[in-house]
Formats: C-alpha cells, sequence, structure tokens
C-alpha cells in the first residue's frame, strides 16, 4: 500500500475531499465520493470506476488491509488523525473511510442497451429526485439481479454521496445511463426489443398475474404524482395488490418487490 500521512487539511493531495457536503451540492468535476468500507469494497471489486486515491482515520487503517488489497497497488492511501480529517470534510467523519472515484466518459443509453444480454431485466426510474430512493433501487436492483438501471433526466445522480452510500456500493456495480425524457427512454427500449411495464396505483394488471418476458423494462415513478400520464397511456400498466383502502408503497418497497417477482418468474 503506498501510503502517506497527512498533518496538514490543507495539503494539496487531499484538496478533493474538503468540504464534502458543500462539494456535494456544486459538484466534484467528473469525481465522486464512495464512504464506509463496504461501498470501497464494491468500488475495488467491481472496476468500473476508477479510484484516485483514500482518505482513512488513522485507527481504521489496520481493518481496511484486505479492502485495500482490491485496490491498484500505487494509489495513495492518505491516512489522518479525527481532528485532521474532520477539518478536511468539514464535519464529523464517524465513518473515517473515504474514496475519490472518477465518473469517467459517460455511457449512452443504447450503448448500455446493446450490452445487456438476450435475456434482461431493466429498471427505469423516472422523476425519482430523492437521493435516498435513488440509493434504494439500485441496491434492489443488485440484490434481485436488474442487468441495468436507466435513468430519466429528471432524476438525481446516482454517484451523489448519499445515493452510492445509501445502494451500499450497488451503484459503483450496476450498469446504469440516464438519458433524456421518459419518452425518449421508451424509444430506445423499443428499438432494443424490450416489452415495457409501468407500475401505476391504478394499473390495469396484477403484477403476479404477469408472465416474465425475455426483455423486461420496468418503470418507478415518484411517490405522490407517479409516472407521468402520457407513459401510462403508451405503457402496459401493473399495480401490487394492497390491503383494501391502502394503494400507496415507498417506491424504493415497490421496486423491490417487482424487481424480486420478475426475478423470480425468470427462474
Amino acid at each position: 500500500m503506498n501510503i502517506i500521512r497527512i498533518d496538514d487539511p490543507a495539503d494539496p493531495r487531499v484538496a478533493p475531499y474538503l468540504d464534502i457536503r458543500e462539494r456535494d451540492l456544486v459538484g466534484r468535476e467528473g469525481r465522486f465520493i464512495a464512504e464506509g468500507k463496504v461501498v470501497l469494497n464494491v468500488l475495488f471489486a467491481a472496476r468500473r470506476f476508477d479510484a484516485d486515491s483514500v482518505l482513512v482515520l488513522e485507527n481504521r487503517l489496520a481493518g481496511m488491509s484486505q479492502t485495500l488489497a482490491l485496490a491498484p497497488e500505487a494509489m495513495p492511501v492518505y491516512v489522518a488523525s479525527g481532528a485532521v480529517m474532520d477539518a478536511i470534510a468539514g464535519f464529523h467523519m464517524h465513518r473515517g473511510i473515504l474514496a475519490i472515484g472518477r465518473k469517467g466518459a459517460t455511457a449512452s443509453v443504447d450503448d448500455v442497451l446493446a450490452a445487456l444480454p438476450e435475456r434482461a431485466l431493466v429498471a427505469v426510474p423516472v422523476g425519482i429526485s430523492n437521493h435516498d430512493n435513488i440509493g434504494s433501487i439500485f441496491r434492489n436492483a443488485a440484490a434481485f439481479g436488474a442487468d441495468a438501471v436507466l435513468l430519466d433526466q429528471t432524476c438525481c445522480d446516482p454517484l451523489y454521496r448519499k445515493a452510492i452510500r445509501v445502494s451500499v456500493g450497488a451503484a459503483l456495480k450496476v450498469p446504469f445511463a440516464i438519458g433524456g425524457t421518459a419518452g425518449e427512454l421508451a424509444d430506445a427500449l423499443t428499438r432494443h426489443s424490450f416489452e415495457q411495464l409501468a407500475l401505476s396505483p391504478a394499473g390495469k394488471a396484477d403484477i403476479r398475474d404477469i408472465r416474465r418476458p425475455a426483455r423486461l423494462a420496468l418503470y418507478l415513478g415518484t411517490e405522490g404524482e407517479g409516472l407521468p400520464e402520457p407513459l401510462l397511456r403508451r405503457l402496459t400498466t401493473a399495480k401490487i395488490r394492497m390491503a383494501p383502502g391502502f394503494d400507496s408503497l415507498n417506491v424504493a418497497a415497490a421496486s423491490a418487490i417487482a424487481l424480486h417477482h420478475f426475478t423470480e418468474a425468470s427462474e
């Protein structure tokens, strides 16, 4: 490991880690923050994204040996005391384990779809602006074997620090692309021979009655407004049957139920 001690929060080598919360809001010039040991395991093992460096609390270094063994050998591993790390981050870092990753070239929707196997399951969040929900959708996509996630242009960034953390690193593992409008995503999925299913409390069918096609795209809308009406008119719609008098599930929970159902249906 290329271990480098950092004693000054103003050291230019750790400048990308400065003022984490503020930088999350204004952007990191093509980079992202990964946080926590489990997330770094995914970052280094999946190798979908390159990592520039790691910043770790001095008392956490010994427990990071297996994780760091997965990283490129020459990658800098910056080690700091709690006081120095807190000064760098701009708040108390109780986890004390960070990495800077590079987003790299953005994959197009068509490129992601063209790389999928003949039998594929894709999650399509539309209008999801909550980072917890995006992170949970990616976590569910990884857990239930979805092949990709396509996000419309109104969704939040899955590589935002909180989204990555909530996804437990799944946003660094599951292939994804951010497209234009929901309609443009539907056009792309049609070109790649996907059958498309929109989840809605007013859906015409129960998901348990739908036979899993070889290529399926599953649309997930916002809580409250749901999916756009033009999209619902265009697509086959389905619902998750619930107890009488209640028809609302958190989109993260709905994605878990639906992805699990169609994963099971494919076996």
